[in-house]
């Protein structure tokens, strides 16, 4: 399998809001940028759409190193959280509702196809591709927003 390293960030303007997420793939030495927005989203939703699309675009199972400034992201897979989720019916561990059921539903299809290994980094703090990809997630919703 061919090993991939993707860098996703998502960004919101107000929570919600319009919202744009970004995502870096890198293998050997090609590199793909890609970058979407939605109108009226918030900051997590951002976060997975990242991680989804950039998945979605691989053309074939991979191995992949994804680097993410999102927690929430992070933690939901590595810690087993969103399978929690998912297996009672999308309430959580306190019996609320988990919040981007439809999102995590489909991430979870994807980590079906790719393996993948989860990276937290902290946002913000100078790593090249997380500050290139949050560059590009407020692009994404600054042009959404001049529509």
């Amino acid at each position: 399998m061919k090993t991939v390293y993707i860098y996703t960030d998502g960004a919101c303007s107000g929570n919600p809001g319009a919202g744009g997420w970004a995502a870096i793939l890198m293998y050997n030495e090609f590199k793909k940028e890609m970058s979407g927005a939605e109108p009226m989203t918030t900051n997590n939703r951002m976060e997975l759409c990242a991680v989804i699309y950039a998945l979605k675009a691989l053309k074939e199972p991979c191995q992949v190193v994804l680097t993410t400034d999102s927690k929430y992201v992070s933690d939901a897979i590595t810690k087993g959280w969103a399978r929690s989720w998912q297996k009672n019916g999308w309430i959580k561990s306190d019996k609320k509702p988990a919040m981007n059921a439809d999102l995590w539903q489909e991430l979870l299809e994807l980590l079906k196809i790719h393996d993948v290994k989860f990276n937290w980094v902290k946002g913000h703090a100078g790593h090249p591709e997380n500050e290139r990809c949050d560059e590009l997630a407020v692009s994404a919703y600054k042009a959404l927003a001049k529509q």
